[in-house]
């Protein structure tokens, strides 16, 4: 959807320019014809010499460089623009766009572009989570600009945490969205669950389900890529969270997990639970560390909420709830009675009887079935694709809110 697609690529002086290169790379593979704009700090940090490599065009820096054309740069560059990506979008030139300060040759753009705005804030955790810097985005927001989350991890400075500048396949994707009209999610809120609950029995060992959160987080994921508003309930997972979320809630227990669905559900208009929570928790959790005294230790369980169940009681009209079974045998009979016990609308029967799918796995083996006894099998995929398939199966009976 990028192909003729004229974008001004505005790279700022923060650590993560060097992704910018790839995203010149990407955007130019997809069709696009990409225009750099660099502030004289990002140059301290990549050279102009690449991007002009890169993208195939001059790179464009300095506002009083000897004038080769009638066009004034600035002017040029906000017209001929189909879209303005900011990557990495730093404090400085948030500020400078909240407030319409045009000093250089990128704020001047900003400035004098009716195109599309994107910001792909990248900075210290801090530096994000400041008062000020929250402000500025919102403000950008209220006037039309689009801001792409920034991703959590590991940051440069060596703190942890939200400010790191999503990959640039992430970033690549949010235009194509824009324009590709995949959209498709537009305006439907998404609640996606994820991962599984660990039940303590002591402060050191716990039960639970064998889940890594793939799948989940893949929907979530390409929730996002079609433009919904996604909130992602996650139990304990190595993944980092999705650029792009509304929302991420990270619980252990069942009981957190119940407590933050349903705080969240009423809102949201599909709704997938992919979370492998744990039927049963133990009744009476030891306060130290039980000691290996005995032959055998018998712990007594008692049984977890059942949150689709309860899901299922309250859907309201236009709501869609999607399920999972985790099966390793008689997969679409165990399938279809949760379907019609939990009143879902979908239910996809995970088959993990194999060691080449399912949990902890990059490939799932499932089937999906509706509410009118449809049964849609899929080949072994990977999950990244069966989030796609999935979404294409169940989005289109979801009524976005008005």
């Amino acid at each position: 959807m990028l192909e003729g697609k004229k974008i001004v690529l505005g790279v700022t002086g923060g650590i993560a320019a060097y992704k910018a290169v790839e995203v010149a790379s990407r955007l130019r593979q997809a069709g696009a014809e990409v225009h750099v704009v660099m502030t004289r700090e990002a140059t301290e940090f990549v050279t102009e010499l690449t991007f002009r490599e890169i993208s195939g065009n001059p790179v464009t820096m300095d506002m009083w460089a000897p004038v080769t054309h009638w066009n004034v740069a600035h002017i040029a560059l906000a017209n001929l623009a189909d879209a303005v990506l900011i990557a990495p979008a730093t404090a400085n030139i948030i500020a400078k766009a909240a407030v319409g300060i045009a000093d250089d040759m990128l704020s001047t753009t900003l400035l004098a572009t009716s195109a599309p705005v994107f910001f792909a804030p990248a900075m210290n955790t801090r530096m994000y989570e400041n008062p000020v810097v929250q402000q500025n985005i919102r403000c950008l927001e209220k006037r039309g600009a689009h801001i792409i989350a920034p991703a959590c991890g590991h940051l440069a400075c060596g703190a942890k945490g939200a400010g790191r500048l999503p990959e640039p396949v992430v970033l690549v994707k949010a235009l194509d969205n824009f324009f590709g009209g995949q959209s498709a999610l537009a305006g439907i809120k998404v609640l996606v669950t994820a991962s599984g609950t660990l039940e303590p029995i002591d402060p050191v060992r716990y039960i639970g389900n064998r889940s890594s959160g793939k799948m989940g987080y893949a929907i979530a994921a390409e929730a996002v890529r079609r433009g919904a508003s996604v909130v992602l309930i996650s139990g304990p997972s190595a993944l980092e969270p999705p650029a792009g979320l509304e929302k991420f809630i990270p619980v252990r227990t069942a009981l957190q997990m119940r407590e933050a669905v349903l705080a969240e559900a009423e809102s949201c208009t599909l709704i997938i639970k992919a979370a492998a929570v744990a039927d049963y928790r133990v009744s009476r959790i030891a306060a130290n560390k039980i000691k290996k005294d005995e032959n055998e230790l018998v712990l007594r369980l008692e049984k977890n909420p059942d949150i689709l169940w309860e899901l299922g009681q309250r859907k309201r009209p236009g709501q869609v709830l999607v399920g999972f079974a985790a099966e390793t045998q008689n997969l679409l009979e165990y399938a279809r009675a949760k379907l019609e016990k939990k009143n879902l609308d979908f239910i996809v029967a995970n088959d993990v009887s194999r060691a080449d799918a399912g949990f902890n796995t990059e490939k799932n083996l499932v089937k999906l079935l509706d509410r009118s006894g449809g049964v849609e099998e899929f080949p072994l995929m990977d999950k990244h694709r069966l989030a796609a398939l999935l979404l294409d199966r169940v989005w289109p009976t979801a009524v976005p809110e008005k």
